[in-house]
């Protein structure tokens, strides 16, 4: 695999990597992604064309995202060979991903009875206009020879839990084929168009499941075979209407709509993107990051999240986890706010389920979900993992006991108001989400009748090998903020929306709040500056990794759920301490975080690819820039390399990782860049790795776009589009940017 700043390549073909490809070389524009496969390929190798925000279930299996049928679907024929990288090795092969541009390009060269022929294809997903895909394809020889090409829609499609729809329809009316379906469980209908821009072929309805135009032509080297496709795909509401947009869509044409996308994603790229000088390795690293972030960010009308795997396919369920909130969103807070305020509407227009959740529970308020589809319902079950050696299903508290996720919502929402400096959304539903996560707290916490403080028994933090434990450090944290931030949340709207702020105040009772945030149990740093991360984590077995490992016994079993081997033990899946102060880093002293950093880091397993990144933004703010380079490149290259958990007990969870992708971002800006900030100050320290010459980014900050170069200890601020006085200081000393 060859990397430049703005493309990786491959050169030659390995069907074993057909997997790790897929979501290598993905295409996405947030409505849907398209895995890195090759157009002849079909669901044996993986091809998926995954919907954002449509779920189905089959039967007594999981419910999950739904790959629709795929519309670029290809086979060429000469004589009796298929000409195609299932059938033969090729003479020549690259293949690569444009990520500058969301292109992905293939050039395939196959000696077929001595002749050479040559396939290239160039596709994408339009960022501009979600609905619609683009395909460039050419058959070319270096002699004559009679090919049969068959591209159309293929409705036979990869499922990990499927079929998850019925095909109900195939029509071909002027040059405009499309295939339309249901889902299993609600009748959801989707419907997906193309069209060719050739008058050369027939349509072939033979199949049951694929819709087909045949072209029967002689390629000589002066006239390759070419043509054009546009693929339209809608479901749902949009259903109604889809034929009369797909038909203003063909008008506009391939060309014009092809350059639409590129300057959309040049518009997106002069927002988001980090300029390193001195590490080429880095930089691309980075910039496929934010690749993967930006081709699975919501743009349309909020009513999906990012999924845990992005839009590689149906691993996770399609949810969307706390990983959004507390990874992705500050990347999208700070570059595109429109974004955040889609992410955060996703949460405020799912928060039924939430309720419903909390009363399940027995609980008041919003209990959110572990994993949220649609409905925000937990689409997490109670047996989420196999035990490899008994083959049975294994009880996980994942759904009843990560209580966190709730005040990880309140952050996230907050976080969008403090940054962007709007806070119309609180008058829309979000000072209702902020109210019911901390009142289901209030409802959950613990008490006793000689104790003025409100505990948090029996819970599950983000280090999933400890279930069920007490005041777990970064839960109580986050609970303590989510309340501080209910106050802040009712004083902005008593000031700005004063209406709104008697209704509400008319309908729930406030009086609790001011007592529950002051008497929330935080756990303090002991005499050594060591933040115990549960209740009795200090008496656990103290192991090293490397001993702990030699307890293994089967490579894919499990560490946690009661009976794995590092239940017992210090060892972690991720150190909730270190994420905890990562998230409140100008809360704690350089010598608090530098302790703990420490302490934990020699325990930590790194069983989540959530975890390198809040070790290196922690490690690069005590000055530990080498450690923190280590971790920032281990969470950069994830995708790249293919080097993650692939298995949970006997489950599959590959694909991509966008929490990962949003984690390299982070560790650039608050590690490297030292950005930190409060309600009004936002605060540049650097500490550049020692091969960074320097290193260039926008914030969007209270309306206005900071340009931000660092080159040594020099830092140049530009800030453009001032709207109000910016407050900023640089290592320490303030400056009014007005």
């Amino acid at each position: 695999m060859n990397l430049t700043d703005w493309t990786i390549t491959e050169k030659e073909f390995k069907k074993e990597n057909t997997e790790l490809n897929g979501s290598r070389y993905i295409i996405g524009n947030g409505y849907m992604g398209y895995r890195g496969t090759f157009e002849e390929f079909g669901k044996q190798e993986l091809v998926a064309l995954n919907m954002a925000g449509l779920f189905d279930r089959n039967g007594d299996s999981w419910r999950e995202s739904v790959n629709a049928p795929n519309p670029l679907y290809t086979k060429v024929f000469a004589g009796d060979s298929e000409v195609s990288l299932l059938e033969c090795a090729p003479s020549e092969h690259e293949r690569s991903l444009d990520i500058r541009h969301g292109l992905h390009l293939r050039k395939t060269v196959f000696k077929i009875d001595g002749t050479l022929i040559t396939i290239t294809a160039n596709r994408f997903l339009s960022i501009e206009n979600e609905h619609i895909i683009g395909l460039d394809y050419t058959v070319s020889a270096d002699k004559p020879v009679n090919i049969i090409v068959k591209t159309g829609i293929d409705g036979d499609v990869w499922d990990i839990n499927g079929p998850h729809f019925v095909i109900k329809d195939k029509k071909s009316e002027e040059q405009i084929n499309s295939l339309s379906c249901e889902t299993i469980e609600n009748n959801i209908k989707l419907v997906v168009y193309e069209f060719i821009d050739t008058n050369s072929g027939q349509y072939d309805n033979s199949e049951k499941v694929k819709l087909l135009n045949v072209f029967n032509t002689v390629v000589t080297p002066e006239k390759p075979f070419h043509f054009k496709k546009l693929a339209g795909v809608y479901w749902g509401d949009e259903v109604q209407n889809s034929e009369e947009m797909f038909k203003e869509s063909i008008k506009c044409g391939y060309d014009k709509i092809l350059r639409k996308h590129n300057a959309a994603w040049k518009n997106i790229w002069d927002k988001s993107d980090v300029v390193i000088d001195g590490d080429e390795e880095a930089q691309r690293a980075l910039r496929y990051s934010l690749y993967q972030l930006i081709s699975v960010a919501p743009r349309g009308n909020g009513k999906c999240g990012i999924p845990a795997r992005g839009l590689s396919g149906q691993v996770y369920k399609g949810a969307s986890f706390w990983d959004t909130e507390m990874f992705m969103q500050p990347f999208f807070s700070f570059t595109d706010p429109q974004v955040s305020r889609k992410l955060a509407d996703y949460r405020i227009n799912t928060i039924a389920g939430a309720k419903r959740k909390a009363r399940e529970y027995g609980f008041d308020g919003a209990f959110y979900a572990w994993e949220s589809q649609e409905t925000g319902d937990d689409a997490c079950t109670l047996f989420n993992i196999t035990d490899v050696f008994t083959k049975r299903p294994i009880r996980t508290y994942f759904r009843d006991k990560q209580i966190h996720v709730s005040a990880d919502m309140v952050y996230g929402l907050w976080e969008y108001c403090n940054i962007s400096d709007q806070y119309q959304i609180l008058a829309d539903g979000g000072l209702d989400l902020i109210y019911q996560c901390v009142r289901f707290f209030y409802s959950y916490a613990y008490t006793k009748l000689n104790k003025r403080s409100y505990e948090f028994l029996d819970v599950v933090g983000p280090d999933e090998y400890h279930e069920r434990v007490n005041n777990n450090a970064y839960t109580n944290k986050m609970i303590e903020r989510s309340a501080e931030i209910l106050l802040s949340a009712l004083t902005k709207v008593k000031l700005n929306y004063p209406k709104y702020y008697k209704e509400f105040t008319e309908k729930n009772d406030i009086e609790w709040i001011e007592d529950f945030k002051n008497n929330l149990y935080v756990t303090s740093p002991d005499e050594n500056g060591i933040i115990e991360q549960f209740d009795g984590y200090m008496g656990l077995e103290d192991i090293s990794l490397e001993d702990i490992k030699k307890r293994v016994i089967d490579p894919n079993e499990y560490w946690g759920c009661g009976q794995g081997i590092a239940t017992t033990t210090r060892i972690l899946k991720q150190a909730d301490v270190i994420m905890m102060l990562n998230v409140f880093r100008k809360k704690y002293s350089k010598k608090i975080l530098e302790a703990n950093w420490n302490f934990y880091e020699p325990y930590t397993e790194h069983g989540s690819s959530l975890s390198a990144c809040a070790y290196a933004i922690v490690a690069a703010n005590i000055g530990n820039t080498e450690w923190a380079y280590k971790y920032f490149m281990r969470t950069a290259t994830v995708d790249l390399t293919g080097n993650s958990r692939q298995y949970l007990g006997t489950l599959y969870i590959g694909g991509t990782h966008p929490a990962a992708n949003g984690g390299s971002w982070n560790t650039a800006i608050f590690g490297f860049a030292g950005v930190s900030y409060d309600d009004d100050i936002i605060d540049i320290s650097p500490h550049l790795p020692e091969n960074w010459k320097s290193m260039s980014f926008k914030l969007a900050w209270k309306g206005t776009e900071l340009s931000v170069h660092i080159n040594g200890n020099d830092v140049k601020i530009k800030a453009i589009g001032v709207k109000k006085n910016i407050n900023i200081t640089v290592y320490g000393k303030k400056y009014d940017l007005g």
